[in-house]
């Protein structure tokens, strides 16, 4: 697993700086970093994946447009999935490895 002391100081800021953004735009209950640049080798074409959990009654696209209006600007590719607690909670009682992975491997990067 890579974590986020192993990444170049500039990219290290680069991540808090998103993660500052969202915390504040969209205050969500946490932010995660996960793919490649939380537990694999990032590379030149890796993008940051964010998961993002926050409570709200917004459809999931709703949801993901209002993170993506945060960065119009962007100086590299990001992804972000936006789930409610419930969804999560749902997720992991239906076993979906996909998000189980992320809540235990993933960095948490900012929670409230």
């Amino acid at each position: 697993m890579i974590y986020m002391e192993e990444l170049s100081q500039e990219k290290q800021q680069k991540i808090r700086e998103i993660v500052t953004k969202i915390a504040k735009a969209y205050q969500p209950e946490k932010i995660i970093l996960f793919g490649s640049y939380a537990w694999g080798r990032p590379n030149q074409d890796s993008d940051l994946d964010f998961f993002i959990i926050k409570k709200t009654d917004e459809p999931t696209p709703k949801r993901i447009e209002d993170v993506d209006k945060i960065f119009l600007r962007r100086e590299f590719p990001m992804d972000f999935l936006v789930y409610t607690p419930e969804q999560v909670v749902k997720r992991e009682k239906m076993n979906d490895r996909f998000v189980i992975n992320i809540i235990e491997n993933g960095k948490t990067l900012y929670a409230r």
